[in-house]
């Protein structure tokens, strides 16, 4: 239990939790009432079925936990969702292929909520939830280790991937506020989130394109997080004093391979065919595939280039060092559990 002394707020502080009815979000909610903070704001889209949401709120009767419906591109909701919140917690990140549509979502929507917990005047600290697919590491060798003093993409448009770019500017915007503004905020960096919830496989392991699932990671290590210990470190982010103006990368322990995560999920999981495909040909054929593409004026989409290939399977070993000494934070749910609450479920909705 986090002793209550030594935090920023008050369990009757109002924390206001954006994307609260998502897969990391709900766990956030269930995390904060665990903890004895019953002041909370769960804020989601109008179109969102809470069920599951209201499931978690109503097994702490005594809370007091209000489910607020809006769109963060609007000023006047974000106004209303930050309203005497001493924490932020945002979550809420739009899921869109296009760059507009990701920068809107993203980028404007954290504008907006961060103009309205400046003008609401009570916030103590905004929590930003960031993603490893920012970093780049180009210049790191394979297996060279990727942590929170790594350089970010520096160009995310050729990467041609709009969640990527987008959550680059947020990041940057979320500091920018920081320094013009004095917003207090830290800023977290999950890996690879897993658990009952998604049944997808992580691209970091590879990708299903051409009819058959490309395995790329090989004996990569895979930059898993639990989807429960995730929530726990987001939490501790929110609560924990001393820590304004940082980033911190949430990886758990015992890292599997990608090799070791694949051959697990086709045993305990679901079955499919894979193909794997070595890194220094794969890095080839998107070279290949840049170049076809620059020749045919952007006739082909660059939807193969070697920064995207180099940021997911060149190969690091990472670390949540900094997690552990500045916020406490341990995972609670060891590899061995997680992947076999995960696999359960995957096989369960196969």
């Amino acid at each position: 239990m986090i002793e209550q002394d030594k935090l920023i707020i008050g369990s009757q502080d109002r924390i206001l939790i954006t994307g609260s009815n998502g897969f990391i979000g709900s766990r956030v909610v269930a995390a904060l009432l665990q903890r004895g903070f019953s002041n909370l704001r769960c804020f989601v889209r109008p179109s969102s079925d809470v069920t599951r949401l209201k499931a978690i709120i109503a097994s702490v009767p005594q809370a007091q936990v209000e489910v607020l419906q809006g769109n963060l591109l609007s000023r006047e909701d974000c106004a209303k969702a930050a309203k005497d919140a001493a924490v932020i917690l945002h979550l809420a990140a739009g899921i869109e292929k296009t760059f507009p549509g990701s920068f809107m979502n993203s980028v404007v929507a954290t504008r907006n909520l961060l103009d309205a917990a400046i003008f609401g005047g009570a916030l103590k600290r905004f929590v930003n939830i960031s993603s490893f697919a920012i970093y780049s590491n180009r210049n790191i060798r394979r297996g060279g280790l990727l942590d929170e003093n790594c350089a970010l993409e520096d160009n995310p448009v050729e990467r041609a991937e709009a969640y990527s770019f987008a959550k680059l500017k947020q990041d940057q915007l979320v500091m920018q506020y920081g320094q013009k503004h004095l917003v207090p905020f830290v800023i977290l960096r999950p890996g690879a989130v897993y658990g009952p919830g998604t049944k997808h496989v992580t691209a970091r392991v590879g990708i299903g394109t051409f009819g058959v699932f490309l395995h790329l990671g090989g004996s990569n290590r895979i930059p898993l997080t639990y989807v429960d210990n995730c929530a726990n470190a987001i939490v501790l982010a929110g609560l924990k004093p001393g820590i304004d103006g940082e980033v911190f990368n949430i990886v758990d322990d015992d890292l599997p391979t990608s090799r070791q995560f694949l051959r697990m999920y086709k045993k305990h999981g679901k079955r499919f065919t894979s193909l794997y495909v070595p890194y220094w040909l794969f890095y080839i054929f998107c070279w290949g595939w840049e170049k076809y593409s620059k020749w045919s004026e952007g006739q082909l989409p660059l939807a193969f280039n070697r920064r995207r290939c180099a940021a997911y399977w060149k190969g690091n070993t990472y670390s949540n060092r900094k997690l552990k000494d500045r916020l406490g934070w341990a995972p609670a749910i060891s590899f061995a559990e997680a992947s076999r609450r995960y696999f359960e479920y995957v096989k369960t909705m196969s």
